[in-house]
């Protein structure tokens, strides 16, 4: 069973990615396939064609490139999480858009959290891991 998240008022299908400390919510409708981050077209934001290429690999996967528009808000992090947040919101939203494409997706990889976090400071250490230098004298 697959949760299907769609807003109550337009029926955009809904979609949250999470990776590293990044969030992003990502919303899919019927459309022409513009591609539109934090109100920028994705070619503006994300400026790296590796990160553009994680979103894109999503819709070509399943092949809904040019027929759905994607919506996304994104915050927290670097362009790595964030471009890896969307993906898989964008999975998330298309398998709330088309349920039959949930397979695809989950086969391909685009529906697994990559759990991966930064590793909280412990106390009386400089760092998560490293501690003080060692002084003899």
């Amino acid at each position: 069973m697959v949760a299907v998240k769609k807003d109550k008022i337009s029926g955009d299908a809904l979609g949250t990615g999470r990776r590293k400390s990044s969030v992003a919510r990502v919303r899919v409708r019927a459309g022409s396939g513009k591609i539109t981050v934090n109100s920028k077209p994705i070619a503006d934001y994300f400026v790296n064609d590796q990160h553009r290429e994680s979103v894109f690999s999503t819709l070509a996967a399943v092949g809904h490139g040019d027929d759905v528009d994607v919506l996304v808000r994104v915050t927290g992090g670097g362009m790595t999480g964030q471009s890896g947040a969307v993906r898989m919101g964008l999975a998330r939203a298309l398998v709330s858009y088309d349920e039959s494409l949930h397979e695809a997706l989950r086969d391909g990889g685009f529906l697994t959290r990559d759990s991966r976090m930064k590793e909280r400071k412990k106390p009386g250490l400089r760092g998560a891991r490293r501690g003080v230098q060692f002084s003899k004298r």
